[in-house]
């Protein structure tokens, strides 16, 4: 019993080998994933960068268990889960995993309130208790007083926060983001990336795809992707309240792409001319 228990406490969240997704035949055939392996830890801020069609959004929907791979494994708290049946996936995904993505996904006849409570209702969760979970869960984002707004009601800014209330209302321990701030303007995206830290800083695992570099100040861990492949991966030391970081490279191959920590910049005492001084006495 010992074994076991030391066991699940040092198992990987999230452990990826040889992964493979390949979309078409022929000469249309090619590799979206090509040979990923990937290991998350409990508890870590994942950024995934890269140019458009490199892969992180297939690879965000696999470990999200809305896609499949064709070749390779996936293992999720040390369990495989490619050959689960698509209701063993649901569940999952109903327990474990919160979603939030750059389009909100908000349904539209449903209001604030009723659109953070829907996951809930998978799980079976009266509808009285399932209302309440999803009122205190509002509380947390300041969203209290627009419970029953619908959403066309509501700001870029204030649907984002609405649906990651909605992602985080079944407790998950995974939270996959997928440009969470591309529809918003920098004051809105900032907001946003507030939240997720303290998500972040509460003990969740934390995987989010972006296009902006400015957003991997937040996390403790930056991965680029190329051609559906891992070109780097950069262990991150985030300060505290403070958008600077200092990248620490995981092997030598990413020794080069390793960047300098933001400096700060002393501003220059200003001195007065003697020009301007004896302007001044004239």
């Amino acid at each position: 019993m010992e074994l076991m228990a030391k066991k699940e406490t040092t198992s990987p969240v999230i452990q990826l080998r040889g992964l493979k997704k390949r979309y078409g035949i022929g000469d249309a055939e090619h590799y979206a994933l090509d040979g990923v392996d990937l290991t998350i830890e409990k508890g870590e801020f994942i950024a995934i960068m890269g140019p458009s069609g490199c892969g992180k959004t297939t690879l965000l929907n696999i470990l999200g268990l809305l896609d499949s791979s064709n070749d390779g494994e996936y293992k999720l708290d040390g369990t495989p889960v490619d050959n689960l049946s698509d209701v063993r996936h649901a569940r999952i995904r109903s327990q474990q995993i919160g979603m939030v993505f750059q389009s909100f996904n908000l349904v539209d006849r449903l209001n604030v309130i009723e659109n953070v409570a829907l996951p809930l209702t998978y799980k079976g969760i009266p509808r009285l208790k399932r209302l309440k979970l999803a009122s205190d869960m509002l509380k947390n984002f300041h969203l209290s007083e627009r419970e029953y707004y619908m959403p066309w009601q509501l700001s870029g800014g204030q649907m984002q926060r609405v649906a990651i209330a909605r992602a985080l209302v079944n407790n998950p321990s995974i939270v996959l983001a997928d440009e969470p701030t591309g529809n918003l303007d920098s004051r809105s995206s900032h907001v946003i990336m507030r939240e997720l830290s303290d998500i972040h800083q509460r003990g969740n695992t934390i995987i989010m795809v972006t296009h902006n570099p400015a957003l991997t100040t937040y996390a403790s861990r930056v991965i680029h992707m190329l051609d559906g492949q891992i070109a780097s991966d950069t262990k991150m030391t985030v300060v505290p309240d403070k958008a600077v970081v200092e990248k620490v490279p995981l092997s030598a191959r990413n020794a080069k792409q390793t960047a300098t920590p933001e400096k700060t910049v002393k501003k220059p005492t200003k001195k007065r001319s003697p020009k301007k001084t004896k302007e001044k006495k004239k």
